[in-house]
């Protein structure tokens, strides 16, 4: 059973990996796309109305496609002043707890909300209201995919915990 969650969990790691390293680059793409602004803006005393929307877009793509990626690196915010005192078994139970009564639900029901959200706007083919307008569903179908990869990444690293809750202080994090 053991080796069956930590395969699960090692998939699931790497395609947290596989995602966060593609969609890294989307920063790249937005500060480019930034640099050209200025370029044409200062130099060439051309502004350029559509490179607003565009570098929202990406640079919100990049945020939520991300996310699972910095959950399993330990990227997010977290206090642990109770738990960081405690030993790995308590540890992994006050992480399984706060799983449960949090992390699941909230990335849950943003989850379910953005599969509605992202439908909805599919359905009208939804447009930005610039003078560009840009496809919006398209980026409305980004937040259940986030919500996905982040409760798949998720379930790895409560799978890890229960590990941790039953290996106690012997409990060694695989890289």
């Amino acid at each position: 059973m053991r080796k069956l969650a930590n395969t699960i969990s090692a998939a699931i790691d790497c395609l947290s990996d596989w995602t966060g390293k593609i969609c890294m680059w989307s920063a790249f793409i937005g500060m480019m796309i930034m640099v050209y602004e200025c370029f044409t803006r200062y130099v060439l005393h051309i502004a350029n109305d559509w490179v607003f929307e565009v570098s929202t877009m990406i640079y919100a793509f990049h945020f939520t496609m991300c996310a699972s990626y910095a959950l399993k690196n330990g990227a997010h915010v977290a206090i642990d002043i109770i738990s960081g005192k405690c030993s790995k078994r308590v540890q992994g139970i006050l992480d399984i707890i706060s799983y449960c009564i949090f992390f699941f639900p909230s990335v849950g029901i943003v989850f379910w909300r953005g599969i509605k959200f992202a439908a909805d706007s599919w359905a009208i083919h939804e447009v930005s209201w610039s003078e560009y307008p840009a496809p919006i569903y398209l980026q409305k179908t980004i937040i259940p995919v986030m919500a996905a990869l982040l409760l798949l990444q998720g379930f790895a690293i409560f799978l890890r915990r229960i590990e941790m809750v039953v290996d106690g202080d012997n409990y060694k994090e695989a890289k």
